[in-house]
């Protein structure tokens, strides 16, 4: 984010902001250090009743923070909100990431790995993360996917998103392409698009079997399918299991 930030290393009293960052923090054998965690980090299990639950991610409780004396708060650009994060970064060490490509989330691992005095473990990872990834590549053609994240109203991953990296990582082609972020969408923009599968996210919105029809009927020619959205959009140790999922997929 072009800040410096200090840091006691390592530090002892963590605050995750983000449930993707907070798993990882987790998976790296920090999981005593991590005394704050928002209400949607829901891997691993014990998190929400190890640490202390802070809201969510764009709702701080600055009170329940400031009883943590946190000496590291990892948070996230797009997943937290700026005043939030200008409010404790006047207080705290608050280290962000910034991410919408695979490089990106693999940055960032090794950083948090550095930053925690884990280094060793978090470069592994990350390796094991991105050889998952190089396999992936296969002779079937591409098939066009529309994304959603959301119902009412209609939204997709468009470009410029996490979620568009990994589709084309996956060897999938995102219908939306020539829009950017998670643009909202008409029933005729999508009937017009004429995707050949639609991904109903598990997350943010939770799109369930109740959705389907109602989807199937806009695009009759489609697949109409309910994915993980935490294997698409969570960018740190569930990574680990993407390149298998995609697999499957494809």
């Amino acid at each position: 984010m072009g800040r410096r930030v200090a840091v006691p290393f390592p530090p002892q009293r963590i605050v995750s902001l983000v449930p993707s960052q907070t798993e990882l923090l987790f998976d790296l054998g920090l999981g005593e250090k991590v005394v704050g965690v928002t209400k949607f980090c829901l891997h691993p299990a014990e998190a929400r009743s190890q640490a202390t639950v802070i809201g969510g991610t764009k709702n701080f409780d600055f009170d329940k923070i400031a009883a943590l004396k946190p000496d590291l708060i990892i948070g996230n650009k797009e997943e937290n909100y700026q005043p939030g994060i200008e409010q404790l970064d006047a207080h705290y060490p608050v280290w962000l990431s910034d991410i919408s490509t695979l490089p990106e989330a693999l940055d960032m691992i090794r950083r948090v790995g550095l930053i925690t005095g884990t280094k060793d473990k978090a470069a592994a990872l990350a390796s094991e993360i991105d050889a998952s990834f190089a396999k992936l590549n296969g002779p079937e053609p591409a098939a066009t996917v529309a994304y959603f994240i959301w119902q009412k109203p209609y939204m997709v991953a468009a470009t410029g998103t996490f979620i568009d990296d990994l589709l084309h990582r996956a060897g999938f082609v995102n219908a939306f392409a020539g829009l950017t972020r998670y643009p909202e969408i008409t029933a005729e923009q999508l009937a017009a698009t004429v995707p050949q599968r639609i991904f109903l996210s598990s997350e943010p919105y939770p799109f369930g079997e109740k959705h389907l029809a109602e989807f199937q009927t806009i695009c009759p020619g489609a697949t109409v399918e309910i994915v993980d959205g935490e294997l698409f959009s969570w960018y740190g140790s569930r990574l680990l299991q993407s390149a298998a999922y995609f697999s499957r997929l494809r």
